[in-house]
């Protein structure tokens, strides 16, 4: 039978051990139908068939995006961006340029604040002397902290503080007022609220569904903030994504997408699990399992969250925070509430990802997993453990021997992207533990398989960038280790190593007949392209189920 489309004069890297590279890759009905040279697939070729030549191109399974937040990263693709800015003149400029452009918005909220951006903490103060007029807010890169103003904190009532849960923190000062800064999702959720996408948010930061459910309307907003988000994921060459939060409302919303024909991407979403639930509340997770099962939309897994991250030192760590005598967080969970959690959800037949960053939060972590499968036996359900930032040598070995998957994303460590040395490599790690963070290589050697991811928004969604961090990270002294994986090992844990993460190897993330038709086309040839380079190599082309999302030019 004659191809839909036909990829032909590239550089195939097909992620199949047993082909690993090729000429021409042919699509049919959504497939890949066959893969091989270019004379090999010349009499697939007819007279409805597209033909694309992409030059020498270098041609791969789509991406698969291990961890990102859609609805949240789509969502904040119209509001302010602060990444790299510092200094209070040209955070007051760049807040006066968005507030003259956006009169009517009750919240002017913005992205990437890093914990440096001032000389000191920030505080309401310095974001009244910004704006004072006007609710303003700025949320850090983590995503775990945001800044707010006293207008802000007023108009969301928690300029006199507020009771949260544990974890979750309204910061205040000696004069009894909130000092502006917010810790974690149930802190900074009513300043959010303020600008009307509460209910995006409760993925997240509760776990819960919108209430009352969201008009056809209100969906439809929503909606367009989704594809906002997924055509920018698309230009990136990502074809299939884990959403790492989200809800029934989620899924919804993609469903509705998928039915419309325009959802772009397939999409994981996981019911998300918080310390306050009880277990029956995972009859949610297996009705979400059960109810949304398409090759593009999916559930399947529980979330949650071990602990916070490093610059608001609420990272679990087995030792002292440097200058803190005293102080390591806590984890969100107690270790045998957690492994109960853990034992419950495996015995269900779910896959479960934790968000762990301290080496305290890795080890109860571990130590969950370790209790679900001596209660229920080993299975292949894949639980996986999102960033892994600092871990202790004792419990290296112990993701291998167990099947977990390190689930890590390249732009992360500081100094190897956007995110800086500091303050996280002074006030986050004691020196001597430099050696022990961001251990990609040492996790792998040691049997734990591997999927990256960018954690966007987060960081940038860009798989090319991501591709030179990994590839052009430099140990951090002389006593760490290159933590680097080899280009092709990379690659693998962008597409085929992702999709095993997710369950999805029998559907993409190689080019082997019969899956699906995910390609990404790279403008160039990476395998000559020096590493420093990959962050300004574009994509060409993308495409999903045998359909076009992305043309980089390759077509005009």
């Amino acid at each position: 039978m004659h191809a839909d489309l036909i990829l032909t004069n590239g550089r195939v890297l097909t992620m199949d051990a047993g082909r690993p590279r090729a000429e021409a890759v042919a699509l049919r009905a959504g497939r890949v139908q066959a893969v091989g040279t270019v004379a090999g697939l010349a009499h697939f070729v007819g007279p409805e068939t597209r033909v694309i030549d992409v030059g020498g191109r270098t041609v791969l399974p789509g991406f698969v995006e291990s961890h990102l937040h859609l609805v949240l990263g789509g969502a904040e693709l119209t509001q302010l961006q602060l990444g790299g800015l510092h200094g209070m003149e040209n955070l007051r400029a760049a807040f006066a340029e968005y507030a003259a452009a956006n009169p009517d918005k009750a919240l002017l909220m913005a992205q990437g604040a890093e914990y440096g951006i001032l000389d000191h903490p920030v505080t309401r103060h310095d974001l009244d002397a910004v704006l004072p007029d006007r609710p303003i807010a700025m949320m850090a890169p983590d995503h775990h902290t945001v800044w707010a103003n006293t207008a802000a904190l007023t108009a969301a009532g928690l300029l006199h503080g507020a009771e949260m849960p544990h974890g979750h923190e309204v910061v205040m000062g000696e004069d009894g007022l909130a000092t502006g800064e917010l810790r974690e999702f149930e802190a900074f959720g009513p300043v959010l609220a303020l600008g009307g996408e509460a209910h995006l948010q409760l993925g997240i930061a509760t776990g819960g569904e919108p209430d009352p459910w969201p008009d056809a309307a209100q969906r439809a907003a929503d909606k367009d903030k989704i594809a906002a988000g997924l055509a920018h994921v698309a230009a990136h060459g990502i074809t299939s994504m884990v959403n790492m939060d989200g809800n029934r409302y989620t899924l919804t919303l993609l469903s509705e997408m998928e039915a419309e024909g325009r959802l772009t991407a397939r999409v994981k979403v996981p019911f998300h699990f918080k310390p306050h639930m009880d277990l029956a509340e995972l009859d949610r997770a297996e009705a979400m399992t059960r109810d949304f099962n398409s090759e593009m939309v999916c559930s399947g897994f529980v979330k949650m969250f071990q602990d916070g991250v490093i610059d608001s030192r609420t990272a679990y760590m087995l030792h002292d925070y440097p200058g803190k005598p005293g102080h390591r967080a806590e984890p969100l969970f107690t270790p045998d509430r957690f492994k109960q959690i853990c034992t419950e959800i495996d015995r269900r037949g779910l896959q479960i990802a934790v968000h762990a960053i301290g080496d305290g939060a890795v080890r109860v972590t571990i130590d969950g997993y370790e209790a679900a499968a001596l209660a229920n036996g080993s299975r292949d359900l894949r639980h996986r453990i999102e960033h892994i930032e600092l871990i202790d040598r004792a419990d290296i070995p112990r993701l291998g021997a167990l099947g977990i998957t390190a689930s890590v994303q390249p732009p992360h460590p500081p100094g190897v992207m956007d995110f800086p040395m500091e303050p996280t490599m002074t006030t986050g790690f004691p020196r001597h533990r430099h050696r022990d963070a961001y251990l990609w290589r040492t996790l792998k050697d040691h049997g734990a398989p591997v999927a990256y991811a960018s954690d966007w928004p987060v960081t940038d969604v860009s798989i090319m960038r991501g591709l030179q961090a990994a590839l052009t990270r430099v140990p951090y002294g002389d006593d760490c280790a290159d933590e680097r994986l080899d280009l092709m090992e990379t690659l693998h844990a962008y597409t085929a190593g992702g999709a095993w993460a997710a369950h999805w190897e029998g559907l993409t993330g190689r080019l082997v007949p019969g899956l699906a038709g995910d390609v990404v086309v790279i403008d160039g040839d990476l395998e000559s392209i020096p590493a420093e380079s990959y962050g300004k190599t574009g994509i060409a082309l993308t495409i999903c189920a045998g359909q076009i999302t992305f043309d980089g030019g390759i077509l005009a």
